[in-house]
């Protein structure tokens, strides 16, 4: 019996170790298997990478897959900004909700555990992200993460960011395979890039030289500069995915910046027309330093304090300068609502180009404008001559024998009429002299003032758009001859706030602005059809009106027609000497 018991004991012994063995065995067949499976991850996920020609889908595929490979709950890839202290130029998360990238808020710029391998660019991997030195916590509402692995990203010589993946499923700890995962994901992420940008490069230069050609042909066929303008925001937002598009011009000697063209975003009637000083704005600075300047969030950018608060309502933005021979000409500026689609370098570069050559259109359209001018003046100047000279001539020597022949007529009826022809001959000749001065009126040059008819225009095609007509004008009498300079810009404020309160207040349908000089005064009437000046209210841009007018020793008069509406009359003398 006991020969028996030893020899079970014995048989039991071998069947023992002979199952850990197996164990041990089918271990390390699931180990096989398992890096074997991650093999065919990895290679699908390169191949997934490889396959995408957009840049920002690539971006997106990388860390996607980076996410999957790893078996990490959170992953994001940052673009390292240009410069040696630049930090995250672009940031992509994956595993992150709306809401949770909403109360996050701004994304990060490339400190703590980020900018670690931004400065060492080698990969890191710890198990717990508090411990390590350059951790110093997250942000409010941010969730809460402990382990990471991270790895840099090269295309060529060239880091172009990093891969950050953190909790990994399970509780686990990263440990080396999924570094080295990474690591050659990373490898092949950058060939990726590479494809994606030269494709982007290409098509984006094809679609830029595109724009370029229709806004110079645009331009030097002869088409409205405010229209062209137009285009050139539409295509830049077309081309670059802005949301918001808007153009602004220099005003006042450069001072100010006035917003002549806006696309998309909110409230943009409310943007077209207004005006922001050159200093302390987002705009200015880009006229200011002839570059690019680019923003993640314009709404907490220190630089866009003097902008209208629904133009700093967006997120990331970027303003590039029109520079031309003789200065900026404007300057562009687009911007997004995604807070994390950011505008780099490889984006901005053309778009400066791009305004630079719209820049260029617009100076050699306006020479040659200038040219077309010079001929338009100088027939202006022959038919004031014919007129003055063969013309008036006639008329007034017509007039002279009129003026002789009633001393022999005798009939009272007749030397009436005879007067009368005379006195209509006379004011012929008025009109004529006014129609000459008119005609010699011209544009002016850089250091010549502008003539108040061009000027009386300009306000009214300016105001017209806040009007919702154009009102009728009548200029009557050498206004630009007699009128002092003076007196001429306290007539264009008059008219400026004329208008303005026809268009705030009196809900017209019609106006009509004339301007006389006659025995040393200057006219200056605006009247409307609307519903006239209320017994009560405000009259502050009335009296200031009135003390324009009692400072140059003249009056303001408010009347109403006889079909109604309101008539505003405004008189001085010519001169303020």
């Amino acid at each position: 019996m006991a020969a028996e018991g030893g020899s079970a004991a014995d048989g039991r012994l071998p069947r023992l170790q002979l199952d850990e063995v197996l164990d041990e065995l089918q271990s390390r067949i699931d180990d096989v298997r398992g890096t074997r499976d991650r093999v065919h991850s990895l290679l699908e996920a390169v191949l997934t990478v490889g396959r995408g020609l957009e840049l920002q889908q690539v971006l997106r595929q990388i860390v996607e897959a980076a996410v999957v490979l790893v078996d990490a709950e959170y992953g994001a890839l940052g673009v390292v900004g240009e410069g040696e202290d630049g930090g995250l130029a672009q940031f992509i998360p994956v595993g992150f909700t709306e809401e949770q990238i909403a109360a996050v808020g701004a994304p990060p710029c490339g400190r703590g555990i980020l900018g670690v391998l931004i400065h060492h660019p080698e990969p890191l991997r710890l198990d717990e992200i508090s411990e390590h030195p350059e951790s110093y916590g997250f942000p409010p509402n941010h969730p809460p993460m402990h382990t990471f692995v991270g790895t840099p990203i090269r295309v060529r010589d060239e880091i172009f960011g990093n891969l950050y993946l953190t909790e990994k499923r399970g509780g686990k700890g990263f440990d080396a395979e999924d570094e080295a995962v990474l690591r050659t994901l990373a490898v092949a992420a950058g060939v990726a890039i590479e494809n994606a940008r030269l494709y982007e490069e290409a098509h984006y230069r094809q679609q830029w030289l595109a724009a370029n050609a229709e806004i110079i042909s645009q331009l030097l066929s002869g088409a409205e500069e405010a229209d062209v303008l137009g285009e050139v925001v539409s295509h830049a937002r077309r081309i670059l995915g802005a949301d918001l598009g808007v153009l602004a011009l220099p005003e006042n000697d450069g001072a100010e910046l006035r917003i002549a063209v806006v696309e998309g975003g909110p409230a943009k009637s409310g943007l077209r027309g207004m005006t922001i000083p050159r200093t302390d704005s987002f705009l200015g600075a880009a006229a200011h330093a002839g570059v690019p300047v680019r923003s993640t969030d314009l709404a907490a950018d220190p630089r866009a304090a003097a902008e209208p608060t629904h133009l700093a309502g967006v997120g990331p933005a970027v303003a590039v300068p029109m520079m031309a021979d003789d200065g900026v000409r404007g300057v562009l500026l687009l911007a997004r609502k995604d807070r994390l689609a950011t505008f780099t370098e490889f984006e901005t570069q053309p778009l400066l180009a791009f305004a630079g050559q719209a820049a260029i259109a617009m100076e050699l359209a306006e020479r040659r404008r200038e040219a077309d001018r010079l001929v338009v003046y100088e027939d202006r100047d022959r038919i004031a001559r014919d007129l003055h000279d063969l013309a008036i001539q006639r008329l007034f020597a017509s007039g002279m024998s009129l003026q002789s022949l009633t001393r022999l007529v005798t009939q009272p009826e007749a030397n009436a009429r005879m007067q009368r022809v005379v006195g209509e001959l006379d004011e012929t000749i008025k009109i004529i002299r006014s129609t000459i001065f008119g005609l010699r009126a011209h544009d002016p040059g850089p250091a010549e003032p502008r003539s108040l008819r061009l000027r009386v225009a300009h306000t009214i095609e300016d105001l017209a758009p806040a009007l919702g007509f154009t009102p009728a004008t009548s200029v009557n009498g050498p206004v630009d001859t007699l009128v002092s300079q003076t007196v001429a810009d306290q007539a264009e404020a008059v008219l400026k706030e004329a208008l303005s309160n026809v268009a705030r207040h009196a809900g017209a349908t019609r106006a009509e602005v004339t301007l006389t000089t006659e025995d040393g005064l200057l006219t200056l009437a605006v009247t409307d059809d609307g519903r006239g000046i209320p017994a009560t209210g405000r009259r502050s841009g009335l009296r200031n009106l009135d003390e324009r007018a009692r400072a140059l020793g003249g009056t303001l008069t408010l009347s109403t027609p006889p079909n109604g509406g309101t008539r505003l009359e405004w008189c001085v003398p010519v001169s303020a000497d």
